[in-house]
């Protein structure tokens, strides 16, 4: 097996290719955003990024933000949610909890005060059902900072809620009205 270091940079690669460009090893997503296996290992071993199926199950199961997943055939892949590009994704509406969570960085509280949560260049607003995971992401860009989000007042004034197969929740955008800074 690979090392630590090893696996991260393929996990990126894969992030990278399953959410964003997979254009550049020369594979295509289809409309729910599924890749062959075969096929995307081919390219990427022929791009220079060397990992075979059994890595693969390796970084599907072992991530811990669950990225990844097969279909029910085991042989087309897909990023979980984060994608810039779109697709149908096959979520379907449901009723979050009463309260979730955006982890941020303290520089941008004031922009999402004014603006609200966007989704910006990806498909969706990320948000978090626990605080804890809330605070991992916003030290991803400074000194975090958690807002909750009132989802459920959000669902009964009609927006649309989605969980991932990795278990973050999504929704096109949260309007200043339903932000309270955590306490």
């Amino acid at each position: 097996m690979i090392n630590d270091k090893q696996l991260t940079h393929i996990s990126k690669f894969l992030s990278l290719i399953l959410r964003h460009q997979p254009e550049t090893i020369g594979i295509q997503l289809d409309q729910n955003g599924w890749t062959d296996i075969e096929i995307l290992i081919e390219k990427a071993n022929n791009y220079g990024i060397q990992f075979d199926r059994e890595i693969l199950n390796h970084i599907v199961a072992t991530n811990s933000k669950k990225r990844f997943a097969y279909n029910n055939t085991l042989d087309k892949i897909r990023a979980s949610q984060g994608h810039s590009l779109e697709f149908e994704l096959g979520y379907s509406n449901q009723k979050p909890p009463e309260i979730l969570y955006h982890g941020t960085s303290e520089k941008s509280v004031q922009s999402i005060l004014e603006t609200g949560l966007e989704k910006r260049s990806r498909q969706h607003t990320h948000l978090s059902s626990d605080i804890e995971t809330a605070i991992k992401v916003g030290q991803r860009h400074g000194k975090p900072f958690v807002f909750k989000v009132l989802a459920e007042q959000m669902y009964n004034d009609n927006f649309q809620f989605f969980i991932s197969d990795n278990g973050v929740w999504l929704t096109d955008n949260v309007p200043t009205k339903y932000l309270k800074q955590n306490e």
